[in-house]
């Protein structure tokens, strides 16, 4: 029985991983549903974003590049673990940086996932080796792999306004070769710039049939718009209450049926994070194996309020 005689005294908001700021009991996710396993193949990136979640830079090596032989292991584990995922997911910084990129996604496509690669189509993708190596994986395994293009709004001025004068069209000159060579693309974009959702889609539409590029605007999972994360703005703490008044299931969470594998700086092995969105947050970080990381995640951060429960985003397809 919990003592109610003395609440405790908690003064600020996410300070508690079990309890709120009113001393209510904080929710909480289970593992009920791994459809993807995501890894961070390194925080290195070739440009710098205005407003990167993960501060990916030229210069920041925090989460190092993880190895084929590293993917490979947790591949074996989700077999041990029958986790049944649908979906692996490679993530960065930029992942085409990674020298072991297209033997990860080999490796992962061998064993049937679905692969999911985030990137920005810039120089990185561009090298001859890394346009043989995606050539030769569309042709092996065609639609199971899915490469999702950074484009933070349709328009050259919002999108350069984030990663920098040319990126725009340094990006579309890539995505131009994958519709050329057959490679199956979607797109990520923002929701920062004070236009509804439907002009928003309708301005990536125009875009992409102006490319000739097969990608379905209204389709959130073919065009994801992702709304800002900001950790100064005030939102309010998930308690277990909220899934009632709320009308949502804790099923409906990204912690529900992900987690991520990140490799630290200075590590001997790499660990499990429970969400793609906390790379550097300690109190998510849940193991070495994903055994460990079948626990539950309490939701005692601003993300988890606005992105995953108010917001209903998901990184996956």
């Amino acid at each position: 029985m919990k003592d109610h005689s003395h609440p405790p005294q908690i003064k600020e908001k996410f300070s508690h991983p079990l309890l709120t700021a009113k001393g209510e009991d904080r929710a909480s996710v289970e593992l009920t549903n791994p459809e993807t396993l995501w890894f961070n193949t390194g925080t290195l990136c070739n440009i710098e974003c205005v407003n990167c979640y993960i501060e990916s830079s030229p210069t920041n090596d925090r989460l190092v590049y993880l190895t084929a032989n590293e993917v490979t292991d947790y591949l074996d584990q989700l077999e041990d673990r029958n986790w049944n995922v649908r979906e692996i997911g490679f993530t960065g910084g930029e992942p085409f940086m990674n020298p072991d990129m297209i033997e990860m996604a080999r490796r992962s496509l061998d064993r049937r996932y679905e692969v999911l690669i985030l990137t920005n189509a810039m120089r990185p993708m561009m090298r001859k080796s890394v346009q043989r190596g995606l050539v030769e994986l569309a042709s092996d395994f065609g639609n199971k792999l899915t490469l999702r293009i950074s484009v933070d709004h349709w328009s050259a001025e919002h999108h350069d306004t984030e990663r920098g004068d040319g990126s725009f069209e340094k990006t579309l000159d890539g995505m131009r070769w994958l519709r050329d060579n057959g490679i199956k693309m979607a797109v990520a974009g923002r929701t920062i710039w004070g236009e509804a959702e439907s002009d928003a889609r309708l301005g990536y539409a125009d875009l992409y049939a102006s490319n000739n590029f097969d990608i379905d605007a209204q389709n959130p999972g073919m065009t994801v718009l992702f709304p800002e994360m900001d950790e100064t703005v005030d939102v309010p703490e998930i308690t277990t209450a909220c899934w009632g008044i709320l009308n949502k299931s804790p099923d409906e969470v990204m912690c529900s049926s992900s987690r991520m594998v990140i490799k630290r700086k200075g590590a001997e092995r790499p660990a499990v994070l429970a969400c793609t969105l906390l790379p550097y947050d300690a109190e998510f970080e849940l193991g070495e194996t994903l055994e460990e990381a079948e626990r539950p995640v309490h939701l005692n951060h601003p993300h988890c309020a606005k992105f995953c429960v108010l917001g209903g985003a998901s990184c996956s397809a």
